[in-house]
């Protein structure tokens, strides 16, 4: 069995459910067994050694616009029924909205994610997840790919928060990352390595067009 025993997910989630409300992020180590993270690992180098996974624009998808001054990462949109491995994925994710559902009453409907690879010294500037004219986006969620990363290596994601501090992410392979999308600016800092995640949004409905 690929994911942690059921009281030890469980345990996370309502710590992600604890956090989120009382100060809108949570960090979680170890989310999912190591065996499942590491072939989400194999799946993203796959694709992307395939042509697979290409740079990733700024703003929605079919207005999106290559910045390189912004954001250096190459994306690949997950789908159902490609992998096994990112059905599990999915499948723990939906699992995760259905939790926030009935504790935080976020209306979250649905969960859309994507590979993340960042070349050496890729970077992408703080932002913030929501787009102006969508505001579908309610809750960020990363989960991180890549082993044995020491934090010489840089490559962190900085959060930027309320009172003014910030707090660093290292991308570490099993750890799990969520935060309010609207309330949340951050920024990735440049990895001397090549930095893998799965980057995603738990949406609601909005009134923004669909």
């Amino acid at each position: 069995m690929n994911t942690c025993s059921s009281n030890d997910l469980n345990a996370r989630v309502a710590r992600i459910i604890d956090d989120l409300a009382e100060r809108g992020w949570s960090l979680q180590t170890h989310f999912i067994a190591p065996t499942l993270t590491l072939e989400l690992a194999e799946e993203c180098r796959k694709r992307a050694a395939a042509g697979l996974l290409v740079r990733a624009g700024v703003g929605r998808s079919a207005l999106a616009v290559i910045n390189e001054g912004l954001r250096g990462d190459h994306i690949q949109w997950l789908e159902a029924g490609q992998n096994p491995a990112c059905d599990q994925y999915l499948a723990l994710m939906d699992g995760l909205r259905q939790a926030l559902n009935q504790a935080l009453y976020l209306g979250l409907e649905d969960f859309e994610s994507h590979f993340a690879l960042y070349p050496p010294g890729a970077y992408y500037k703080r932002h913030l997840d929501r787009f102006r004219d969508d505001d579908r986006r309610a809750v960020s969620v990363v989960f991180y790919l890549n082993e044995q990363w020491q934090a010489e290596q840089g490559g962190e994601l900085r959060l930027h928060l309320a009172d003014g501090s910030h707090h660093d992410v290292l991308p570490v392979a099993g750890s799990l990352l969520v935060f309010l999308s609207a309330e949340m600016p951050h920024e990735v800092l440049p990895a001397t390595r090549e930095r893998l995640s799965l980057t995603g949004w738990l949406r609601r409905r909005g009134s923004g067009p669909l």
